[in-house]
């Protein structure tokens, strides 16, 4: 069983950064596509940026690319996203998640996810 842990949101001022963490136990991560989504309030949870680490390949939404990085540290087996210029129409509550498919853009693909942390853009 997977079990993958958010951390690093907050309140930023726009223009500002912030780094999410996305701590897995249970497996590494390498064995997955891992994704960062985000979802705002009375919106559906959208794809953000994922991460193929066996290909070496990142994907991004159109709306960070850019502005965002994933990355990974396979020693800590943790998941990063690295989040610049931060604007307001970033805020939403963001996840982690791992998935095998290879679909990585569609939530409904994702087989575990994290219980998501809250970041705030504030202008």
């Amino acid at each position: 069983q997977l079990q993958l842990v958010e951390s690093g949101g907050g309140l930023v001022q726009v223009g500002g950064s912030l780094r999410l963490s996305c701590a897995v136990s249970g497996r590494s991560y390498e064995m997955f596509y891992m994704g960062w989504f985000r979802q705002a309030p009375g919106k559906e949870r959208e794809f953000v940026a994922a991460l193929d680490a066996l290909q070496h390949q990142a994907y991004y939404a159109d709306a960070v690319e850019g502005r965002f990085t994933i990355s990974g540290d396979k020693w800590k087996n943790i998941v990063y996203l690295q989040m610049d210029s931060l604007q307001p129409e970033d805020t939403a509550q963001y996840y982690c998640g791992a998935e095998v498919s290879g679909n990585y853009y569609w939530a409904n693909e994702y087989d575990y996810w994290g219980q998501g942390t809250q970041v705030t853009v504030s202008s």
